[in-house]
């Protein structure tokens, strides 16, 4: 690990930047005070910092909520940072007391002996496909909740559709012929339909700006090879490249699900062993896309046509690993059912045998298509 003249510790803030530093001669972090989150009192920091210290200092701060900026200005300048995992910061279980100093003090602290976890940083042009994946599941989330609205006013009125879905044209076909005596009522509905139809078209808008984005993004191939997976479309595969980017730095697909919070919990010592549901930790966005994609293995293995259609651009040595992620995860749900587990558990599992199958394809596919980032 390169030694460098002094470690600092960045608690961040919307307003405001919480600074401590670290010497690798040792003893405890100086807190330097606070600075306002703007470029001007940030330059003005630096200049204080490499005149008392060097030009060879290297900084981290917590990821969250103010995302990247910071860390690309840090790295532009010619500095080291890094973005550290909040939920994997080592806390003292009797340690009551949480503030901006001492946050950024620990982080000092932690980062002299190199006990924190880097969490992997996009560049621009992939956290903008990130932003429009994420935009995406949040308009598919209001879609939802304005098509549950609707359903319930009409449940309040005494409405019910006579057919089996709601997702089909007939549906609203049905909706607009109904009528409510009072004219209060009728225009009340009429803005729950104008919603439904107003996030539907928010939605589909995305997905034609996700079809426009992936002709020039560099990982392009991957998503094209990811769609040779039963249950993995355009949305999943872009959305599972957009939050994870290089998979090969994953080492095993082990280590990706643990990641994805796919591995089951435990707590066990001496004699005593325990295991829970998932952990849930990691990325709750790829998490959410696989599990959906897992229910499509309850069906028996086939190749459709429209399996055929989505696997075109796809190689060989791709579409043979898909194959046998039908055969094998097909079969897996139908044994995990007959042992007895609950369809829930069952998809699951299914969705974290999954995730070994995509880490297959993308390690077939990124070395030629993407620069691996630390």
């Amino acid at each position: 690990m390169k030694q460098y003249n002094a470690y600092v510790g960045m608690d961040v803030h919307k307003n405001s930047i919480a600074v401590a530093v670290a010497f690798p001669s040792g003893g405890d972090p100086i807190f330097r005070g606070e600075v306002a989150h703007t470029t001007k009192a940030l330059t003005k920091l630096i200049q204080r910092l490499t005149a008392a210290y060097g030009e060879n200092l290297a900084f981290c701060y917590e990821a969250g909520p103010t995302g990247y900026g910071l860390y690309r200005w840090l790295i532009k300048k010619g500095f080291h940072c890094e973005v550290v995992a909040p939920s994997l910061i080592p806390r003292k279980p009797g340690d009551r007391i949480k503030t901006d100093r001492r946050d950024a003090i620990n982080l000092a602290r932690m980062f002299r002996v190199g006990d924190q976890t880097s969490v992997w940083v996009p560049d621009q042009d992939q956290e903008a496909i990130r932003d429009l994946t994420r935009a995406r599941e949040d308009m598919k989330g209001a879609e939802i909740q304005a098509k549950q609205r609707l359903k319930s006013f009409l449940l309040r009125h005494s409405q019910r559709f006579p057919g089996k879905s709601s997702n089909t044209p007939g549906y609203f076909g049905w909706l607009e012929g109904l009528k409510f005596e009072n004219p209060i009522t009728q225009l009340v509905f009429q803005d729950y339909v104008n919603f439904v139809k107003t996030t539907q078209a928010s939605v589909a808008g995305i997905v034609k700006e996700m079809e426009r984005a992936l002709l020039g993004w560099s990982l392009a191939p991957v998503v094209e090879a990811l769609k040779a997976l039963r249950g993995v479309d355009l949305v999943t595969a872009m959305t599972t490249m957009a939050e994870l980017g290089d998979i090969t730095r994953f080492t095993s697909p082990r280590q990706l699900m643990a990641f994805l919070g796919l591995v089951p919990s435990e707590e066990s010592s001496g004699l005593k062993q325990k295991r829970g549901g998932i952990t849930k930790t990691g990325n709750g966005h790829v998490r959410r896309v696989l599990v959906e994609s897992a229910w499509s293995y309850r069906f028996p293995a086939r190749i459709t046509g429209h399996l055929r259609r989505k696997a075109k651009n796809a190689s060989p040595e791709v579409k043979a690993i898909a194959w046998e992620a039908q055969r094998r995860l097909c079969g897996r749900y139908r044994h995990l059912l007959d042992m007895g587990k609950c369809q829930q558990q069952v998809v699951t599992a299914i969705a974290r045998e999954l995730v070994g199958f995509i880490w297959a394809i993308a390690n077939e596919m990124q070395p030629t298509t993407v620069t691996a980032q630390p």
